[in-house]
């Protein structure tokens, strides 16, 4: 289980997150969604202890990530899967070698184990014999799906996708879609997507968190928030811009 209770972070003054609270269940698909930049990475940085929070807690299986050790926080990394917006691959390595490293620093796997888990993990997102390929030679969407490949090689206990559809077309974005629901729903995974992509809510979601004017608009099922008569929300689902005050943070 994941817990965050009242979290708030600030840059230089400005406000960016402010009492944020909720709790993911095992096995639960959470959407974030909300306008650019609203916070949204920000709030799955510090769910992985990449950005440490002002005030407040995060509990991941009940330890508090903000007040442990660099190493006991590493083994609570090793439990987290994680997909970057841009795949964030390496381009002096080959495809191979982006999902060996991890391999190798978080896991104590030997090299024929590395070797089966690279093999599995492409299999599984349809790029086998992409091993010797470097970023460069990858569509975008062949990158994202690498940067999926990299995260299921650990076997993680949690997937956290920080907008894993961003430029890509309609048909490559069903198909991330697809991998994601896949690896949801074959595994004992609990899934937090952060988007602003409506397709992925509709196709991939259980629940959905809105957040705006830095705290939580809306905490419920995918269900509830499509009927919502919200204004907020609904402004949000029509693309009206009347809404808010656009306001670009992080």
């Amino acid at each position: 289980m994941i817990e965050v209770n009242n979290i708030s972070k600030s840059f230089d003054g400005k406000v960016v997150l402010k009492d944020i609270s909720f709790k993911i269940n095992k096995r639960e698909c959470v959407s974030i969604i909300g306008q650019s930049g609203i916070g949204k990475s920000v709030l799955l940085k510090s769910i992985l202890g990449l950005l440490h929070v002002d005030v407040g807690d995060v509990l991941v299986d009940g330890q508090n990530i903000n007040l442990i050790n660099f190493k006991d926080l590493q083994v609570i990394r090793s439990k987290f899967g994680m997909v970057f917006q841009f795949g964030a691959l390496f381009d002096s390595m080959t495809v191979k070698e982006n999902i060996g490293l991890a391999l190798q620093k978080l896991t104590k796997c030997d090299k024929l184990e590395i070797e089966q888990k690279i093999s599995d993990s492409l299999e599984q997102v349809n790029m086998k014999g992409t091993e010797d390929k470097m970023p460069s030679e990858l569509s975008g969407g062949m990158k994202k799906r690498v940067g999926i490949a990299r995260a299921i090689a650990l076997n993680p206990q949690y997937m956290l996708y920080d907008e894993p559809t961003t430029g890509l077309d309609p048909i490559m974005t069903d198909s991330i879609n697809r991998l994601i629901s896949k690896f949801h729903n074959n595994g004992d995974v609990t899934s937090i997507i952060v988007t602003h992509e409506m397709k992925t809510v509709k196709d991939v979601a259980d629940r959905v968190i809105m957040l705006h004017d830095s705290g939580i608009q809306f905490d419920d099922s995918k269900e509830a928030f499509l009927e919502s008569n919200d204004p907020i929300v609904k402004s949000f689902l029509d693309g009206d811009s009347r809404y808010t005050n656009y306001k670009e943070t992080i």
